[in-house]
């Protein structure tokens, strides 16, 4: 149906939106956010005493260069997600194969989301610096969301998608010839044979 693929063009733009307005707002506002980074490496809002504090980064070399990282992380999904939408309005009333395949650009958009998101928050932030012990600088229920969001529009995108219904051919109410509307009735007025 011509109105999912509508569908799929605009959740997957509004994946870029998302992605890109994060990557605005990193720049536009980096002090606040290079915090969270900060704090969230250096475990400094952790439990007292916990014993995973040998993991934690002090370096403000490292907190700066892992933040450009996920800059990078999020600006390319976002641009990855913009570039699948192109592609999939573009193909939006081509035959079937080409429309399935114009999701590719989708899909590796939503690995890199992924990543940034799910293996970036919620495995290295969240586990590995125990962000999770924190109740200041926590993004887990953030990142959560938005890595779920970008899998269901994923799972919903990839559905394959046939070839689009072709409207049935009429002329001004006048009904099809014989023969075209799957029926070998005469045509009005034609005489029957014997």
């Amino acid at each position: 149906m011509y109105i999912t693929r509508i569908a799929k063009i605009v959740m997957v733009a509004c994946l870029a939106v998302f992605c890109l307005l994060v990557v605005f707002g990193n720049l536009t506002d980096y002090q606040s956010n290079y915090l969270f980074v900060k704090h969230v490496m250096s475990m400094d809002t952790t439990y007292p005493g916990n014993k995973l504090m040998y993991r934690a980064i002090v370096s403000p070399e490292l907190w700066k260069a892992s933040f450009a990282l996920i800059i990078a992380g999020e600006a390319l999904a976002g641009l990855l997600f913009l570039v699948g939408a192109i592609r999939l309005f573009q193909a939006r009333q081509a035959p079937g194969a080409e429309f399935n395949g114009a999701k590719g650009w989708t899909i590796v958009g939503g690995l890199v989301a992924f990543l940034v998101w799910f293996l970036g928050f919620m495995v290295v932030a969240g586990e590995w610096f125990a962000m999770w012990q924190s109740a200041t600088w926590n993004g887990q229920s953030a990142a959560f969301r938005f890595y779920l969001t970008a899998l269901a529009v994923l799972i919903f995108v990839n559905q394959p998608d046939g070839d689009l219904a072709k409207a049935p051919a009429t002329t001004r109410g006048v009904s099809a010839s014989p023969g075209q509307d799957g029926t070998d009735a005469p045509a009005e007025g034609a005489q029957k044979e014997s």
